[in-house]
């Protein structure tokens, strides 16, 4: 008989194809479950990496209150970090030729706040471009992005004292809090450098130094120097 089982054929490729489409949105069931398995687990870390990062964020920036020492003559350190250059060297900008350096490296772990030394009056600010060599390297001031801060003090006139603040690999933004002209106190907060960095103290040649290589400094409190 003519077109006998065209009928049935037809169901059957409805089942055929009705069953093909149920097993495909199956198959996308089992992989929009498996996605936002991994969309999940992904942002869980991420939230939990976020959650270190503002965490380390908060204590990297912390800045707690130096205890400034009462001795009229002492000079304190301007950084918090370790002190692993003592010698003598040139600065001619500030410090107009021959003078004793003090270089304190600041790690991810120190606080990066500086503090002025002595009180005095800001007489130079000069912000130099340059490479982010690590901050490791005890000559990285000749080449690095840095801040020169001069600072004449106030209970010694026509002494002065520079500053060179030095960003490093990770630091790449030194942040002066003072101007020219600006006067600040022993011990008050002058300038932020983010993440590791260096500090270089430019002294007198008639100051007398009290810090050995390796000593651990704390900025506005540790006597690093003092006038004769």
């Amino acid at each position: 008989m003519r077109h006998s089982g065209k009928a049935f054929r037809a169901g059957l490729r409805i089942i055929f194809w009705t069953l093909v489409l149920l097993f495909a949105i199956f198959a996308i069931g089992i992989m929009a479950t498996l996605l936002g398995a991994i969309v999940a687990t992904v942002s869980t870390v991420l939230v939990l990496v976020w959650i270190l990062f503002a965490i380390f964020t908060l204590y990297f920036f912390r800045d707690p209150n130096p205890s400034s020492p009462s001795i009229a003559n002492a000079i304190v350190s301007p950084a918090h970090g370790t002190v692993d250059v003592i010698d003598e060297t040139k600065e001619l900008e500030v410090m107009g030729g021959s003078c004793q350096r003090i270089s304190i490296f600041l790690s991810v772990f120190n606080v990066h706040v500086q503090n002025a030394p002595v009180t005095g009056t800001v007489t130079y600010l000069k912000h130099t471009t340059g490479k982010f060599l690590s901050a490791t390297r005890s000559d990285c001031g000749e080449h690095n992005e840095n801040v020169l801060l001069g600072l004449e003090t106030t209970d010694y006139p026509g002494q002065k004292i520079g500053l060179r603040l030095i960003a490093g690999l990770i630091a790449r933004r030194i942040i002066p809090w003072v101007q020219l002209g600006d006067t600040a106190a022993r011990g008050e907060r002058i300038s932020l450098i983010q993440y590791g960095s260096r500090c270089d103290v430019y002294l007198p040649r008639t100051v007398k130094i009290h810090v050995k290589l390796g000593a651990k400094v704390k900025g506005g409190e540790t006597i690093i120097a003092s006038f004769e």
